[in-house]
């Protein structure tokens, strides 16, 4: 089958020259830079299909690889769509699956030998414990320590070498050393040693690699901006000795450096391979006029990335709307305003989101619409937080002032501020007793006295309602400055324990009682899970996300929050490197609208002054 014929058969007469040049391309080393919304997919399709009916390669020996199995499965069903096949030996899968497929031909695995999430961070938890003192009380450090173990393994980083951004490097060493025997103990594999353990299968065992690298003859990489090194070293060597790598992706979307991924190495791509070919699909088929020239602005201040000069067939459209607001509140109760003004008028919401850079600034927006009964979804889980272990302290204070004088409640804040004191001091029984302290402590003059100021402090805080009471534990009781000294020790900026403080006093202001402020907590937290539950079932109403999480997606209008400085480049964003990455971020989320597009800011929150993001300014409009 020639080409003309195969197009026409397949009905793809329409795409453009560069789209046309990269399915046309068989042999050799290929870096595909695809912009958004350049219609990559379909490109990719047509390519594989290509492969088969024109250039007669046996579908066997085609690979194509991807992120996610979502977008594995996607690309599968694209494609059997494309040939009006049932059925294709045309292998799609993630890095993941294709990799544990090879192992298990080797070693013979099965499920069992998979650690599920909760065997993992049981693993995790347990050795926080033994390890990491304080850090157990928190919720989400288990999962930060998992990303940063991934990011050592997929990235072939000494041990002695990693230096940890969320806790001492003595501390995550252990806990890292103690979690590999845990492994190689139970003979259990994580997701990052299916990676490691086929290099390693593959650098031991030549005869292995050969028979993978005769079956896998043509192999492309999807999202190929997001790879790691160690995916990266196992893709080099199964595509030899042809090197037919056909590589997919865009480096100005590259927006997962913490999970490990290294744009550099697409950026080098052709040094590796000094005779690959390079094709720019540089149409964007899916911004207006308008939306696309913002966005070109904002990325064209990053220095380290391929140069490219993108245009649209489509019209100039609505201008980006640059929109300041006071505060947050007035902020999200505009927005949820225009929601349900067009609600009213009976429009669907369906295809519109609003983005934000973290899941926690989304609270007071999802408050604003339950209060006004705009109907909506998640991308992501909202944390609750007041299931933060900083909220549990101020609890924990408060009900023992309250008269409370639970055991429980005591441990959790008896050293926070460190006030020395030993759990030793504290008898078995369920009620603490000041004057059984004191007499434990009767040599020491200094706890004593600390002893004395604790119970002056807690008789002041029994009569303070919840805003007066959280700023006297701040203020008055040294509990800020605990945080602080925290921050230090976990290596994280102050202003992000600080934050949650913010809003958690920010939760209280006209409360009057403990009762009153934890009824609106039990009723916030049922609302989020009700939610949740609901999104799991049918996805109504407007989109709430976070950048991260609507990359490959796409809609008719998009609302961009909080375009401030620290959020947008996020504050721990330093460097010339992290600022480039939240500048692709930004991008990514300026791309994700068609026709409408509004970025916000606000003047003031948490009594602060805060300033608009520079990224505004960038964009030029």
């Amino acid at each position: 089958m020639d080409y003309h014929t195969f197009c026409q058969k397949f009905n793809i007469c329409g795409l453009n020259e560069q789209q046309e040049a990269a399915v046309r391309r068989v042999n050799g080393a290929t870096l595909l830079l695809a912009v958004p919304g350049s219609g990559k997919t379909t490109v990719i399709v047509a390519r594989t299909g290509y492969l088969m009916y024109v250039a007669g390669v046996k579908p066997e020996n085609i690979l194509t690889i991807t992120y996610t199995r979502a977008a594995a499965k996607e690309m599968k069903e694209r494609f059997l769509s494309f040939t009006g096949q049932q059925y294709t030996p045309v292998t799609f899968g993630t890095f993941h699956g294709v990799f544990y497929g090879i192992l298990k031909q080797a070693y013979g695995f099965t499920a069992a030998n998979i650690l599920s999430d909760e065997e993992k961070f049981g693993i995790l938890r347990e050795l926080t414990l033994n390890y990491g003192g304080d850090l157990a009380e928190e919720g989400d450090f288990p999962e930060e320590i998992a990303r940063e173990i991934s990011v050592v393994k997929g990235n072939k980083i000494a041990l002695e070498h990693y230096y940890s951004s969320c806790c001492p490097d003595e501390v995550f060493r252990q806990i890292y050393q103690g979690y590999r025997e845990a492994c190689q103990s139970r003979r259990k594999l994580d997701f990052d040693d299916m990676i490691l353990y086929c290099y390693e299968l593959f650098v031991q065992r030549k005869d292995i690699l050969e028979a993978w690298q005769k079956k896998f003859q043509y192999i492309l990489v999807d999202e190929f901006q997001d790879i790691n090194q160690l995916q990266y070293d196992i893709v080099r060597m199964l595509a030899k000795p042809q090197n037919n790598l056909f590589i997919v992706g865009d480096d100005d979307q590259s927006i997962y450096h913490f999970r490990g991924a290294r744009p550099e190495i697409m950026l080098n791509f052709t040094r590796d391979y000094p005779d690959a070919e390079t094709v720019t699909l540089d149409v964007n088929y899916r911004c207006s006029g308008q939306i696309l020239s913002a966005a070109m602005h904002v990325i064209g201040e990053n220095k380290k990335r391929f140069s490219k000069k993108l245009s649209t067939p489509n019209q100039v459209g609505k201008a980006v709307q640059i929109r300041e607001f006071q505060n947050p509140r007035e902020e999200y109760l505009a927005v949820v305003s225009e929601l349900r003004e067009r609600m009213e008028n009976g429009e669907r919401l369906e295809d519109t989101a609003i983005l934000l850079r973290t899941n926690q600034e989304a609270e007071g927006l999802v408050g604003a619409l339950m209060e006004r009964q705009v109907p909506f979804n998640m991308k992501e889980k909202l944390p609750n937080l007041f299931q933060h272990w900083i909220c549990r302290n101020l609890l924990a204070y408060m009900h023992f002032a309250a008269g409370e004088k639970n055991r429980k409640y005591f441990l959790e804040f008896m050293n926070r501020p460190n006030r020395y004191i030993s759990r030793d001091a504290l008898s078995l029984s369920s009620v603490v007793s000041f004057e059984e302290l004191k007499e434990f402590y009767k040599d020491k003059d200094w706890m004593c006295d600390r002893i004395t100021t604790l119970e002056t402090h807690l008789r002041v805080l029994k009569s303070l309602a919840p805003y007066a009471a959280i700023n006297f534990i701040r203020k008055g009781m040294g509990y800020e400055e605990y945080l602080r000294e925290y921050a230090e020790y976990r290596k994280i900026k102050p202003e992000e324990l600080s934050e949650i403080l913010d809003r958690l006093t920010e939760s209280t202001k006209g409360m009057n009682s403990l009762e009153e402020w934890e009824s609106y907590i039990e009723e916030y937290t049922e609302k989020l899970e009700e939610q949740a539950r609901k999104a799991e079932q049918e996805r109504e109403g407007v989109l709430i996300s976070t950048l991260h999480g609507v990359k490959g997606l796409e809609y008719e209008q998009v609302y961009i929050l909080n375009v401030n400085e620290g959020s947008m480049p996020y504050r721990k964003a330093v460097l010339d490197p992290a600022i480039e990455e939240e500048r692709r971020l930004f991008y990514v989320g300026m791309t994700r609208a068609r026709k409408q597009l509004a970025l916000c800011y606000v003047r003031q929150q948490y009594e602060k002054k805060r300033e608009p993001s520079r990224f505004l300014k960038e964009a030029g409009v």
